[in-house]
């Protein structure tokens, strides 16, 4: 069997923007949703920087913000799940309400200044687009904290655009992926259709010359001419 070249790859991504796009609209339509997705994503990237992080950083100083920042991420999350399986349902769920606006700004605050707090004041160092993306950080911190009408909703629609556009992005590649793996399959089957003609080739009977040498001369049908003789 031959060795694929191109995976299925692409058929992952098409699975994955699937579940995008159907996680975008169930979000926007569903402020519970909203409230329980966001606290598991906070959860995880807070869990997921432990390890390396602590690895990576030189300084103690920096393992120790860090620290208690994915510590607050990690209780955030928590408080987020929360709220969106038990705290929508209960007599306070216009608290809840209030409280995720300022829990969600907090977040990306918190966020940005620990970046520039560690790039500032302990020289730690960093690339451009993380450097943009603390700044992008920051900002939205402000806006949400300043943004009154912002609410689960919102961020549900924000979640909604952002799922299109990767849903997009995703299927896309996915089927450029695939029409590799199709030209892949093509070429592999017109290799097989070779092989099966070389095969029938080698199986035909050929002639041994070695027998024709071997078989006797046949008799030539020519008639000799005589010379005729003439008396006159």
């Amino acid at each position: 069997m031959a060795k694929a070249k191109y995976g299925y790859g692409w058929l992952i991504k098409w699975i994955v923007a699937a579940v995008l796009l159907g996680v975008g609209i169930f979000m926007a339509l569903s402020d519970d949703v909203v409230y329980t997705i966001t606290g598991i994503a906070i959860t995880m990237y807070s869990l997921f920087r432990i390890y390396p992080l602590m690895k990576s950083l030189n300084k103690e100083i920096l393992r120790t913000i860090n620290l208690i920042e994915i510590i607050i991420g990690v209780v955030l999350g928590g408080v987020m799940i929360y709220a969106g399986v038990k705290g929508l349902q209960s007599d306070q769920a216009d608290t809840w309400t209030k409280l995720f606006r300022w829990f969600l700004a907090f977040f990306f605050y918190l966020r940005g200044l620990v970046f520039f707090t560690s790039t500032s004041f302990f020289e730690e160092k960093t690339e451009v687009p993380k450097f943009i993306f603390h700044i992008i950080a920051l900002t939205l911190g402000g806006v949400i904290a300043m943004w009154e009408g912002f609410d689960a909703g919102t961020l549900g629609w924000l979640f909604l655009f952002v799922s299109v556009g990767s849903a997009v992005y995703l299927g896309y590649d996915g089927y450029g992926g695939y029409s590799k793996y199709r030209k892949f399959s093509q070429n592999l089957n017109r290799k097989k259709q070779k092989d099966v003609e070389v095969k029938y080739d080698k199986e035909m009977p050929k002639e041994d010359p070695q027998k024709e040498k071997d078989l006797p001369e046949q008799p030539r049908d020519k008639e000799e001419k005589q010379d005729e003789t003439y008396i006159s």
